[in-house]
């Protein structure tokens, strides 16, 4: 293997880290062409490390990389994108946190996903923007409208315009929802059925604005609190569904909402 051979270039988000020996770091990072995977950053933690500042949580960086036996290793690092506002706001921290921790949760390695990678930026980029206009959408329904497009490019999406039983198109009325399987029944088709609970018109109506809305579609969408708030609970139980533990981050906002009430919203 030539020098050349053993060394690659990569974008990549900084998901998290940890350290590791006196003075070194394991980053675990997303990349559009190599998933996620974990580097070895030597000496980062010294003082006089020029790459630290370039390898902080959320950070939208280059790499060059050498590969090595265990974890290849970081030789360089220059920031594309480092998210200063987004730093500076303890609300939208914790949103990005909970976005990195989904990222980690729903990919692996060397599973090339560059509409997802196109998802992740913009939804970082928007958090920058966070606190910084006046009139801006309630970052809850950001979070939402990410997982459900998270949900759909690595194949979870889960089905809220058909029955999934009967295929009928799903109706303006008191439908029913299974997290087990993935999406609602009609009234017809959830008789009988044990695992169902009954899912409000205008809450079912929220989540497929959601699924299939782009974001600058969204971005003046106002939601009444009791909506968001049963949105919110369903996405966090299918989620819980899904990857079968308790996300972290999820605990943090929810802490993080007790001490800051959500502001009044229009109803959709």
């Amino acid at each position: 293997m030539t020098p050349n051979e053993r060394l690659y270039r990569t974008q990549a988000v900084i998901l998290s880290r940890r350290d590791y020996g006196e003075a070194d770091r394991i980053i675990k990072v997303f990349t559009p062409s190599l998933g996620k995977q974990e580097f070895l950053a030597k000496g980062i933690r010294k003082t006089t490390s020029r790459k630290a500042g370039h390898l902080e949580l959320f950070t939208h960086s280059t790499l060059m990389v050498a590969k090595a036996r265990t974890w290849d290793i970081v030789t360089e690092a220059a920031s594309v994108e480092n998210f200063r506002h987004l730093r500076t706001n303890l609300d939208a921290i914790g949103y990005a946190s909970f976005i990195c921790e989904l990222v980690d949760c729903f990919t692996e390695s060397d599973d090339e996903n560059q509409p997802l990678w196109d998802l992740f930026l913009l939804a970082l980029r928007v958090l920058d923007t966070y606190g910084q206009q006046p009139t801006e959408t309630e970052p809850q329904v950001l979070l939402h409208w990410f997982e459900l497009q998270l949900l759909t490019l690595t194949g979870f999406q889960p089905q809220f315009f058909a029955c999934i039983a009967c295929q009928e198109t799903i109706t303006p009325v008191i439908n029913y929802l299974s997290l087990e399987d993935g999406g609602i029944f009609c009234p017809r088709c959830a008789a009988g059925r044990d695992s169902v609970e009954a899912i409000e018109a205008d809450v079912l109506k929220v989540l497929r604005h959601l699924q299939r809305t782009s974001w600058p579609e969204l971005q003046s969408l106002r939601i009444r609190p009791p909506i968001l708030q049963a949105v919110d609970t369903l996405l966090n139980r299918y989620l819980l569904t899904i990857v079968e533990r308790q996300l972290k981050a999820a605990n943090f906002l929810r802490k993080l909402r007790t001490l800051t009430p959500a502001s009044s919203l229009e109803a959709v």
